[in-house]
């Protein structure tokens, strides 16, 4: 396929729609919900459950999410020149599609929040409210990035590769600032330095692709290795979400964020050419162009429904209790604990989610042809 085509990059359409759902069954699934004298708190079985951190490493896909994201950008930007779109007009353009929806459901929540909280006198409404807008977090730092991407992209075709070795660094200082001279608000710094990392190194996509594929093991192994050392090295904790009493490595992101998308990237890569060769099969195909249409109002609207799920469940129950720590019957109920948020989700997304859900949600136009490796 020749640069400047239509067709859609199938493989990381498929990805991007499955970073998103994972992190909504991961909130479905795992969430358990504890209630204190300010409110409701979450927790997750990690911190409860001896090598479950070793999941993370697979399952926290935000790098992978933002590496995609690098490269549907470079691509889409591309293609936007060709036509004679200015950077500017198609950064707003990026920038309008996301924020909108995102900011109007915030907007919703904020309100919602306030009213319940002034008319019930209920104190830890904010407390609540906080829970169900928090996974907007990452949209935000995204909107930053797409909002840098004429900066970011200038210095892509003026530096190349060069830029990723500067942002290392600035990474890795942040950390030694934190770690060692207990600069914790410099962490801050490394929203922008981590995350920006991520979605630049996914201007090198094409590359990735069109190498050996003993480049691609080279990168699983080598994030991989520098996972197992950082966090053997008892600097940094093995979870790569938050478990509470424990340091982050999510927020903020630390230098474990850079050897986790390099290690996401190898796998991403590696199992490419068998996704692929499945996803030119109608069912497939069919079943990866309704998961990309859905996949980001599922996203922005699923603790809603998690929310309005838990909220029914603990009328009928007329108690708020649940399980402080995972035992057996929770374990195996977890199959089933997508049933509920879901039922609720689905009618949120349909009164209020619709004019998002769009034929070319997401889509990444197919810049290059595909190579078979060696």
């Amino acid at each position: 396929m020749v640069e400047g085509t239509s067709e859609r990059n199938a493989y990381i359409d498929f990805l991007r729609a499955l970073s998103l759902i994972v992190v909504v069954l991961w909130h479905w699934v795992f969430t358990i919900v504890l209630w204190r004298d300010d409110g409701p708190h979450a927790t997750n079985p990690i911190g409860f459950t001896t090598g479950l951190f070793l999941a993370t490493w697979l399952l926290q896909v935000m790098p992978l999410f933002f590496y995609i994201g690098g490269y549907g950008h470079l691509t889409a930007w591309r293609k936007a020149r060709q036509r004679g779109v200015s950077i500017w007009a198609f950064t707003g353009r990026r920038l309008q599609r996301l924020a909108v929806p995102s900011l109007a459901l915030l907007g919703v929540w904020v309100v919602l929040g306030s009213v319940l909280g002034a008319v019930f006198d209920i104190e830890w409404v904010g407390r609540a409210v906080l829970l169900v807008v928090s996974p907007l977090w990452f949209i935000a730092v995204y909107l930053v990035l797409v909002a840098m991407l004429p900066v970011a992209l200038w210095l892509h075709e003026r530096f190349d590769s060069i830029v990723l070795v500067f942002l290392v660094g600035a990474a890795l200082g942040v950390d030694i600032a934190r770690f060692r001279y207990e600069l914790e608000w410099l962490g801050l710094l490394n929203m922008l330095f981590v995350w920006g990392l991520c979605h630049q190194a996914g201007f090198f996509y094409d590359r990735i692709v069109s190498l050996a594929r003993r480049v691609d093991w080279t990168l699983l192994w080598a994030g991989l290795f520098g996972l197992a050392g950082l966090v053997g090295s008892g600097l940094y904790p093995g979870s790569m979400v938050g478990v509470p009493g424990e340091r982050s490595n999510m927020a903020p992101p630390s230098i474990c964020i850079v050897a986790l998308v390099a290690f996401q990237a190898g796998v991403a890569e590696i199992i490419r050419p068998s996704i692929e060769a499945r996803l030119v099969r109608p069912r497939w195909e069919r079943a990866n162009e309704v998961i990309n249409r859905f996949s980001m109002p599922l996203f922005l609207f699923h603790t809603t429904g998690m929310a309005l799920h838990r909220a029914v469940k603990y009328a009928i129950a007329g108690n708020r209790n649940e399980p402080t720590s995972p035992d057996a019957w929770w374990w195996l109920t977890r199959p089933f604990a997508v049933l509920g948020p879901l039922l609720f989700t689905l009618p949120v997304i349909y009164l209020f989610g619709r004019r998002w859900v769009t034929r070319d949600q997401g889509a990444t136009p197919m810049s290059r042809p595909v190579t078979a490796k060696r």
